[in-house]
C-alpha cells in the first residue's frame, strides 16, 4: 500500500462534499500537471489518501480518503463545457487521468499546514518543500503516521 495526499479547494471538493456523498465515491478529476499525473498513474485501489484543503481561509489536512478505482483517462478532458476541457486530448490518446476516492474519515479539528511545519518528522515532506505547488504528492509511511500522530 502507498499513502498521497491529494490538495483540493474546499470550495471545488471538501471533505465534507466527499463526506456527503451518497456513495461516498468521488471522481478526482481536473488534475493538469504532469508530474502530479504521473502520480495518479501510480496508485492503487486501498491506497490511503491525505485529503488537504489549500486556498482557503483554514489550510491543512482536513481527513483521510482510500482510492476505491485506479488510473483511467478523466472524463472531464473531452468535455467542452468543463474548465477541465482539452482540446489537444483524444478519446485515442487522452493526455488527463483521473482516480476515484472514497471518503474515510474526517478529523475532528483540520491539522493546519503550520503545525506540520513545526514537526521535525515531516522535515522531508514535500508539501513542506520550498515551491512546491503539486496537487498530488506521494507521502511515506512514516509521515503518514506522523500527520495521523498530529491530529489526535
Amino acid at each position: 500500500m502507498s499513502y498521497w495526499l491529494l490538495k483540493t479547494e474546499p470550495a471545488e471538493c471538501s471533505i465534507e462534499d466527499l463526506a456527503a456523498q451518497p456513495t461516498k465515491v468521488v471522481v478526482w478529476e481536473g488534475v493538469r500537471n504532469y508530474q502530479a499525473r504521473n502520480f495518479l498513474r501510480q496508485m492503487h485501489e486501498g491506497d490511503e489518501v491525505l485529503v488537504y484543503h489549500s486556498s482557503c481561509k483554514l489550510i491543512g489536512v482536513a481527513g483521510t480518503a482510500r482510492i476505491s478505482r485506479t488510473v483511467y483517462p478523466d472524463p472531464a478532458q473531452f468535455d467542452p463545457e468543463s474548465p477541465y476541457f482539452d482540446p489537444k486530448s483524444s478519446l485515442d490518446l487522452p493526455r488527463w487521468d483521473a482516480v476515484d476516492v472514497v471518503f474515510v474519515q474526517k478529523f475532528s479539528q483540520l491539522l493546519p499546514l503550520d503545525e506540520i511545519k513545526a514537526c521535525p518528522a515531516l522535515v522531508d515532506l514535500a508539501l513542506v518543500k520550498k515551491g512546491n505547488r503539486l496537487s498530488v504528492m506521494p507521502v511515506s509511511a512514516n509521515e503518514w503516521s506522523s500527520i495521523l500522530e498530529l491530529t489526535n
